[in-house]
C-alpha cells in the first residue's frame, strides 16, 4: 500500500520546498507540481509532492490518516468520516450502469 500525508510549503522553488506537517519539516521535491506559494498544501510521497490539495481534500485525507490510526488502538472513528455516516454508499458513474 502506498500513502501519501499531506504537507504545507513553507518555502521552495519550482525544484525543492520545505514543507511541514504536524510541526515536522522535510524537504520535497517539487518535480512533479513546479513552483508553488508558501500555503499551498500539496500531497507527498517519498519525498516527493505527487499532487496539489485544496484545504477540504487536505483535511480529509488527514481525517482518513488519523482514522486508521485510532481504529487499530480500538477507538471509535465515526467522527473522522463526518460526511459519511448516515448516508448510503454511492457507486462511482461509471459503474452505475
Amino acid at each position: 500500500m502506498c500513502v501519501g500525508f499531506p504537507m504545507t510549503i513553507v518555502e521552495g522553488d519550482a525544484f525543492e520546498a520545505l514543507c511541514e506537517r504536524r510541526g515536522e519539516r522535510q524537504s520535497v521535491s517539487m518535480a512533479l507540481v513546479g513552483a508553488q506559494p508558501a500555503g499551498t498544501k500539496v500531497l507527498v510521497h517519498v519525498g516527493t509532492a505527487v499532487r496539489v490539495l485544496d484545504p477540504l481534500e487536505a483535511a480529509q485525507i488527514d481525517d482518513a490518516l488519523d482514522a486508521v490510526e485510532k481504529a487499530l488502538a480500538g477507538e471509535n472513528v465515526d467522527h473522522l468520516f463526518a460526511d459519511l455516516v448516515d448516508r448510503e454508499p454511492q457507486l462511482p458513474e461509471f459503474l452505475r450502469k
